[in-house]
Order: C-alpha cells, then sequence, then structure tokens
C-alpha cells in the first residue's frame, strides 16, 4: 500500500549536496548516518545502496527527516534533481526500508591514532549549546555536527552531511559556534573540526 509522501529539495551551502525533504520521519530526531559509498552502504541502508547505482551520487547523509546527496561534478543540479526527487519519494511511498542497522562510527582517517578525550566538566554544557543553538541550523542545511571532545580549552566537532568540506563550513566554524561557545563558557578558545 502505497503511503502518501512529499518530497521537497533545497540548496545547501554547499554547492555539491541538495538536501531532500520528507514529510515524514526516516530515523529517530537526532540520528543520522553517512555513507561514502555503495560499499560502506551494504547491508545497512537499501536506500543509500540504490542512490549509489545512479553514476552521479559520491555521498548519502540520511537525518530524522531528510536526505543529504553529494554528487559528482559531472552533471548539474538542474538536470538530476527532480530525478533523484521521484526516487527518493517512491521508494519512501513503497515502504521500502531506508535502513536496516545503524554501521558502526567510521574512524577518521587523519586521526589513525584515534584521539581519546576524557571527559570534562565542560562536556555537557558545549553539549546542550550545540544542541539547542547549532544542530537546528546545521540541520537545516542538510547536515549534522557531533561532539567529539573538550581538551586544554579546545572543542573538537565532527561535520557531516552537506557541512562535511563545504566552503562556509569554516566561517561556520569559527564565526558561529566558537563565537557561541566563547560566550557562554569562558574556558572555551577555540573550535576545530575533526574532518576539517
Amino acid at each position: 500500500m502505497k503511503v502518501p509522501v512529499t518530497v521537497y529539495s533545497e540548496m545547501t551551502p554547499n554547492p555539491v549536496t541538495m538536501k531532500f525533504v520528507v514529510n515524514k520521519h526516516l530515523l529517530p530526531s537526532g540520528e543520522s548516518v553517512e555513507f561514502d559509498s555503495y560499499s560502506e552502504a551494504k547491508g545497512f541502508s537499501p536506500l543509500a545502496e540504490e542512490l549509489f547505482q545512479f553514476p552521479f551520487v559520491r555521498g548519502v547523509f540520511i537525518a530524522s527527516n531528510f536526505v543529504t546527496i553529494t554528487k559528482t561534478d559531472a552533471l548539474s543540479w538542474d538536470i538530476i534533481n527532480m530525478e533523484l526527487r521521484e526516487y527518493i519519494k517512491n521508494w519512501i511511498a513503497d515502504g521500502k526500508d531506508v535502513l536496516i542497522q545503524k554501521p558502526a562510527p567510521k574512524p577518521h582517517p587523519e586521526h589513525q591514532d584515534q584521539v581519546h578525550y576524557e571527559s570534562s566538566d565542560y562536556d555537557q554544557a558545549i553539549v546542550d549549546l550545540l544542541d539547542q543553538y547549532v544542530r537546528p541550523a546545521v540541520e537545516g542545511d542538510g547536515g549534522a555536527i557531533d561532539f567529539r571532545g573538550y581538551k586544554d580549552g579546545i572543542v573538537t566537532v565532527a561535520l557531516r552531511g552537506a557541512c562535511s568540506g563545504c566552503p562556509s563550513s569554516t566561517a561556520t566554524l569559527k564565526g558561529g559556534i566558537e563565537n557561541l561557545l566563547k560566550q557562554h563558557l569562558p574556558e572555551v578558545q577555540e573550535v576545530v573540526a575533526e574532518n576539517a
């Protein structure tokens, strides 16, 4: 039985990503998954597996009620936008699985030694500020932000989805997030992105 589904697309600040917003929840609020290849998606997200069959799809990020797709430079959005929107709409309307299991978090290649953060007295305050002020805006742009840790005045976050590799993410990180945290927590000296 087909479920009535609407999907609309939104440009993101990152020119190679497009956000496809669905009128129903795909994942529980606050949850998200990101895949950079078909092999990463295999066995976890049937929707992402199928989206990687399009030769121009380079990345798939799925969150509460949207799918953000990163494309190659081969084609412009005006050529592929409608096709992707209809594909996602039909997939969801047919009741097919979006995610069957959540993959384990990926280690970041530039952090092979994977920095381990001790819990600090500021962790919860930082997470609360990010959840209240930053997460809604970042999700609005088709991405996600994850708190990694606090050490010696430096807050480390991970940017995912449309935010990963976005030309304006450095400005957002320094001009927005860093200023917000410094205003509320004088102990914060800097905010850095793990994948920058």
